[in-house]
């Protein structure tokens, strides 16, 4: 996947600045796809040129005038095109599980820390995850939001993320605890 596809999606629910496109990223799109927010200006600039998203200028009385985008007919087929295509299976690339590989060769504790720190944002994560499918949902429940809300998809990236969030909070909670044991059971003997 490009960074122009996940722009694209992101552009969906209706025009945006760079802006706010950066901050649309930090609360949604992050779950699945990381972007500078210069890669983010970056980005529009080649989708404008490219004919898959248009802007148009706004004038601001006491701010600078912004530029807003939205997606096109040819930024729609382009999205169309791509989710017809096969997706690429994902692979884990992470510092923690290599630190966590050489476990038995480096203090614990400081293993244990960084596994703390790891556990900490994703339960913080999985807060504002929360806080956004609620605020998607509004006051209809889970199935009542699949099955008639507006616009699924973003509601879906947000489950996946949330799933995804629970399993490193747990990894890591379930890791501390088997150092701790080893540690233990070092001491005993």
């Amino acid at each position: 996947m490009a960074l122009r596809h996940a722009v694209l999606a992101a552009l969906l629910d209706g025009e945006l600045s760079g802006y706010q496109l950066a901050k649309a990223f930090d609360l949604g799109v992050a779950n699945f796809w990381y972007a500078q927010p210069q890669q983010l200006y970056a980005e529009l600039a080649r989708l404008e040129k490219d004919g898959l998203i248009a802007g148009r200028e706004v004038l601001q009385q006491s701010r600078p005038t912004k530029r807003l985008f939205r997606v096109t007919e040819a930024g729609l087929a382009e999205l169309g095109e791509f989710t017809a295509a096969s997706a690429k299976p994902s692979f884990i690339r992470d510092d923690l599980l290599v630190k966590v590989q050489a476990a038995d060769h480096v203090d614990p504790e400081a293993l244990i820390a960084r596994l703390s720190e790891r556990a900490a944002f994703a339960r913080a994560k999985i807060d504002l995850f929360g806080k956004l499918l609620g605020g998607m949902r509004g006051d209809r429940t889970e199935e009542e939001f699949l099955r008639h809300g507006d616009r699924v998809g973003p509601y879906l990236t947000c489950l996946r993320g949330l799933a995804f969030e629970q399993g490193n909070r747990d990894w890591c909670e379930r890791t501390i605890a088997v150092l701790r044991e080893r540690q233990r059971a070092r001491a005993r003997h």
